[in-house]
């Protein structure tokens, strides 16, 4: 099996890609256009700021192809995000995957969020073997509302999506890569469909 991760500038790639070596599996990262489209697995990562990672994959023409990969994607933490019609953060337009609207949790709120966090309402392939109410390791500041793709809820404040799925792509707010056993479950599973 060919996994990529997808390495744009804006991604924690080593710690998935140990994540990934710990499951048994090797990944390549890669920003090249063939040898993403012909992978069998992507794995789309991000770490800082909503308007600078997107321009960093209009740079690379990534914003088009990502939309229109085929095999399974799962987005990670801003990686999830930039898979929205548009964030709050920097006002960007996103990749339009998932329709719903990233924004930022309330003034009340202490953000980022950071921690383990429980989660819930889990729906899709991704969650098999995994127990409502298992915590999983979050750092953020914006988050999707729940949606009509939302598989996954957490509450911090208000309940909002942990993950979201629609056709091959799955994206996760949490970070599976630092969320223990059951991070490795939810990459197992997604590495296994």
């Amino acid at each position: 099996m060919e996994l990529i991760i997808i390495d744009y500038g804006a991604g924690n790639i080593q710690s998935i890609k140990f994540a990934v070596q710990r499951l048994g599996f090797e990944a390549v990262l890669s920003r090249n256009e063939n040898e993403i489209r012909k992978a069998d697995k992507i794995i789309f990562p991000g770490v800082g700021e909503a308007s600078s990672a997107m321009k960093k994959l209009r740079e690379s023409g990534l914003d088009t192809l990502i939309p229109k990969l085929e095999q399974p994607v799962l987005g990670i933490c801003l990686g999830m995000q930039l898979m929205c019609n548009s964030s709050e953060e920097g006002k960007t337009r996103g990749l339009g995957i998932f329709d719903v609207d990233v924004i930022k949790f309330s003034r009340e709120l202490k953000v980022p969020q950071i921690g383990w966090n429980e989660i819930t309402g889990l729906k899709s392939k991704l969650f098999q073997q995994i127990p409502e109410r298992s915590y999983i390791y979050l750092v953020h500041s914006f988050y999707a509302p729940l949606a009509k793709e939302t598989i996954a809820t957490s509450e911090y404040g208000l309940e909002y999506s942990a993950a979201l799925s629609k056709n091959n792509f799955f994206g996760t707010q949490f970070h599976p890569e630092k969320s223990s056993g059951v991070g490795a479950q939810i990459l197992k599973n997604f590495l296994d469909m």
